[in-house]
């Protein structure tokens, strides 16, 4: 048989260009199949006490812990990230599943409402099988900020994850095995977009949830609403990182450039548009790029690598063509700007400085190890380009000033604002965006209601 994208999933190692293996797309008898195992796992699912689900969520995490190095080695081989990062993802992931293993149930129990003699109540009730359209960036993770929560409201999850990482995500699923987790409750299949067309419009299906590019959010939302499906999107960012003339700028070069290229740049809600006011850009700029070529690239099985290469050749050609554009529109290229020559699938960390809003670099999502530095002349010009965007995902401010940097998280059109420090999904807090970013959230209390029946109970209204 001919292995071709048409027909297979092919997961090649970014670092060697070397074929791992390739996984045979699935097809629309095999959907239905799926389909049919989470829709009848979902009715033994729901009916499932709620401490027993948490203590599943228990089990998952010891069970990622038992077998952390494994999958660490898989998201590392499949996708290129850094070996100690991607040791993080494992443990940031089994952190998730005790944390709303602890917190969850609470979240779900019965609430009041502001009726007189408690005789109406809010139930928070399981939706249904929910169909999850996964990314590469982050293998286990954002499969798992998802899956987490939706099990734990008594709701079954059907993954259809990248074609790149279909290694991860059968290996996912071995462990959800090894947790327990009854059949039919998570599932795997390595659909086509017709297959993900085919499970949206099955009525059995309740809703959707996608982290991914604009483009893909778009298709797949507007198949969703079509069929009256809730859908929660997770998309693109291009956020800003604003350093006002009273920052400390140690610090903040040491957390810009951290949340820049961890993951070799490869994160939605990463800064990626640095905007300094005009005062301390000559010296924010020479300080980022000490630091951005201080970065030590190279195997990421190397357990000193902090930049791999990028997780697809097409995705470095794409980013390599927006560096260009941005060249030729008249920016500066400070550091880097070049892909590695060689098999593998490396890319230069590059400084670009002088971007105005008008070049590709502040128009455009850089998914990849590219920062953009734009000049303010002041605080407010600061915030007007950061908002100066189609996406609205995360933004960074940088100051002494808290009265000043309140007045701003107010004012950026964002989901998330974080104040001296940077960018990072975290179980307490909600995660997600406003404009071309998405729409809905994922973790806290917001991510485990949104696939939730949201159930009024009233008694004896008359």
């Amino acid at each position: 048989m001919s292995i071709s994208p048409a027909t297979h999933a092919i997961s090649v190692n970014p670092a060697t260009g070397e074929t791992l293996a390739a996984y045979p797309l699935a097809s629309a008898e095999q959907v239905e199949l799926a389909i049919t195992r989470v829709s009848e796992g979902f009715r033994r699912w729901r009916a499932t006490r709620l401490d027993e689900r948490a203590q599943t969520l228990r089990n998952i995490g010891n069970a990622l812990r038992a077998r952390s190095e494994e999958l660490a080695q898989m998201i590392t081989a499949e996708m290129g990230k850094p070996i100690r990062q991607a040791r993080g993802e494992v443990a940031k992931s089994a952190g998730l599943c005790d944390w709303y293993a602890e917190h969850g149930p609470s979240m779900l129990a019965t609430e009041p409402t502001l009726v007189e003699n408690q005789q109406a109540v809010i139930e928070y009730r399981p939706l249904g099988p929910v169909l999850a359209v996964m990314p590469w960036n982050f293998p286990l993770w954002q499969v798992m900020r998802g899956a987490v929560p939706i099990l734990l409201a008594g709701n079954t999850y059907l993954l259809k994850h990248a074609p790149n990482v279909m290694g991860c995500a059968l290996l996912i699923n071995e462990i959800f095995e090894d947790a327990g987790v009854p059949s039919g409750v998570f599932e795997v299949i390595n659909a086509t977009n017709d297959g993900v067309s085919q499970a949206i419009n099955d009525s059995r299906i309740a809703a959707v949830t996608v982290t991914g590019s604009v483009r893909a959010g778009a298709a797949i939302g507007a198949q969703a609403g079509a069929a009256l499906k809730k859908c929660v999107l997770e998309l693109g960012g291009s956020d800003p990182f604003i350093v006002l003339a009273d920052a400390d700028l140690d610090e903040a070069v040491k957390a810009a450039v951290a949340g820049r290229y961890q993951n070799t740049g490869q994160v939605c809600a990463a800064s990626k548009r640095f905007i300094v006011e005009a005062s301390i850009a000559d010296a924010f700029t020479e300080k980022f790029v000490a630091a951005a070529q201080a970065l030590t690239m190279g195997a990421p099985t190397d357990e000193e690598t902090f930049l791999g290469p990028m997780a697809r050749f097409d995705l470095r050609d794409e980013l390599h063509a927006q560096v260009t554009a941005t060249l030729s529109e008249g920016a500066t290229l400070l550091l880097g700007g070049e892909k590695i020559a060689g098999a593998a699938n490396y890319y230069a960390p590059t400084v670009l400085g002088n971007v105005t809003r008008d070049m590709t670099a502040f128009r455009q999502e850089l998914f990849g190890p590219v920062a953009a530095i734009s000049v303010a002349r002041d605080a407010e010009q600061a915030l007007e380009l950061a908002n100066e965007s189609e996406f609205g995902l995360c933004a960074t401010v940088w100051t002494a000033d808290e009265a000043r940097a309140n007045d701003f998280a107010a004012r950026l059109e964002c989901g998330g604002v974080f104040i001296n420090g940077y960018c990072a999904s975290d179980a307490r807090v909600a995660f997600g965006g406003v404009k071309k970013s998405g729409f809905g959230r994922e973790l806290s209390h917001f991510g485990l209601h949104e696939f939730c029946n949201i159930q009024t109970v009233w008694k004896n209204r008359r």
